[in-house]
């Protein structure tokens, strides 16, 4: 089966440029900007005026499968991530059981393969009991392995000195790091617990406060001490703050951010209107810390963008700082997201590709996508540049049903998303 994607805007490659691109198979077959004979094609798509970007890779998702499916699974949330132009997620491993093992990979694989519409790729997670042995397994099973030095959800806090330096020296893949001082969380979350007693829960507005910028920065400079000394390949996660983006900055250049849309959208000035439904860890943070994360989408200081896409139920986002569940969905609207704020002059769209395709493939080791060239899989993303909607329950596809960006209009849609040449959503609309 050969396609054409006839008079697209191609952007890959820090361009944007009118051409045409053939699909035969599982690969992009050609690019070209030179008219083709239509009579050599099963199926033509006429995409003058439309975007064609390579399918998203997702560096930062929670699918829940297994052991927390009542949340999601693979796939509604690979299903959702089709609608958004994602064709790789990367599913960190907070899963019941965790995902510490070579076994728990393999029992990954195996869901992924009976269940999701797009590529899936999975971490390890760092504990103090395989931190010994995690350079015995086979690096082929995992693309990171994820360090909490924070505690968030699932269980696997890694914060004492021994374990974290066997982790950082023996790395054999990208560690990806959850930057939170446990020692002041702690102390945060015992006051508050006291203070509250009573109710048995604190305000939502107090959660920027128990999860604050000062556990972000002091666990990011542990880190870039960790990965300096060990010389390791070091990705920080969900950076939220303005201070750390400095920290990383100055940094050598193997270590990197990543910022989550949620960062660049919200700022604790909208929990009154909000609530929980932006209760995510870490907590986002003020204005100011919002415009600095926004401001590094251009200048470089940001590597990748990812989702940190974690549905929960609506139930279980009722409640205040100590009660309600970490964590939002966002796979399916990040893209959109992110060309919105493009168009509002923040980035350009060949950036966009370099965060959301480009740098990610880099980073770990995709030689096989990420971009628009010839002999790549045809993971890919068509999108109209002007086809306003507004985002309401009935639109989102994940397991959950629900999104802070409900009632929000956006600009772009995703018209159609190919994985390994094969239509794996396309748009009614």
């Amino acid at each position: 089966m050969t396609h054409l994607i006839q008079s697209a805007t191609l952007v890959s490659d820090g361009k944007a440029f009118q051409s045409s691109l053939v699909i035969e198979g599982k690969h992009i077959a050609k690019i070209s900007q030179q008219p083709l004979n239509p009579e050599y094609f099963d199926h033509i798509i006429q995409a003058q005026g439309l975007l064609l970007f390579p399918g998203v890779i997702d560096t930062h998702v929670h699918l829940r499968d297994p052991g927390l499916t009542h949340k999601g699974d693979m796939a509604s949330e690979s299903q959702a991530a089709a609608a958004g132009g994602v064709t790789t997620m990367l599913d960190m491993p907070n899963t019941l059981p965790p995902t510490t093992s070579a076994e728990a990979l393999l029992e990954k694989m195996n869901i992924a393969a009976e269940k999701s519409r797009v590529h899936i790729g999975f971490y390890i997670g760092a504990t103090r009991e395989n931190a010994a042995h995690l350079a015995e397994i086979n690096p082929q099973l995992y693309c990171g392995i994820k360090v909490f030095l924070g505690a968030s959800t699932g269980g696997m806090l890694l914060d004492s000195d021994e374990p974290l330096c066997k982790v950082f020296q023996n790395a054999r893949k990208p560690v990806v790091a959850h930057c939170e001082d446990q020692n002041l969380l702690s102390a945060a979350y015992a006051q508050a617990r006291n203070d509250f007693a009573v109710i048995g829960d604190a305000p939502i507005a107090l959660h920027s406060r128990l999860r604050s910028k000062e556990a972000c920065i002091n666990a990011a400079q542990r880190a870039i001490r960790l990965a300096s000394t060990y010389h390791t390949r070091l990705h920080i996660a969900h950076v939220s703050t303005s201070e750390e983006l400095s920290l990383i900055a100055a940094a050598p250049d193997f270590i990197t951010a990543e910022v989550c849309p949620t960062y660049l959208l919200f700022c604790e000035d909208d929990y009154p209107r909000l609530g929980a439904r932006i209760k995510c860890n870490p907590a986002v943070k003020t204005a100011a810390d919002r415009t600095a994360l926004r401001q590094g989408l251009a200048d470089g200081s940001i590597y990748t963008i990812g989702t940190d896409h974690a549905p929960h139920r609506r139930k279980e986002k009722r409640g205040g700082a100590l009660k309600a569940a970490s964590g939002i969905p966002m796979v399916q609207f990040s893209l959109v997201v992110m060309l919105d704020l493009a168009q509002q002059g923040l980035l350009s769209y060949p950036q966009v590709a370099n965060l959301m395709c480009h740098h990610p493939a880099d980073l770990f080791g995709f030689s096989d996508r990420g971009y628009l060239r010839e002999g790549l899989l045809a993971d890919l993303t068509l999108v109209h540049p002007h086809s306003p909607w507004t985002l309401t329950p009935n639109n989102i596809l994940s397991a959950c049903r629900w999104s802070p960006l409900e009632g929000h209009t956006f600009r772009h849609r995703v018209v159609a998303t190919f994985v390994d040449g094969k239509v794996v959503y396309q748009s009614l609309s």
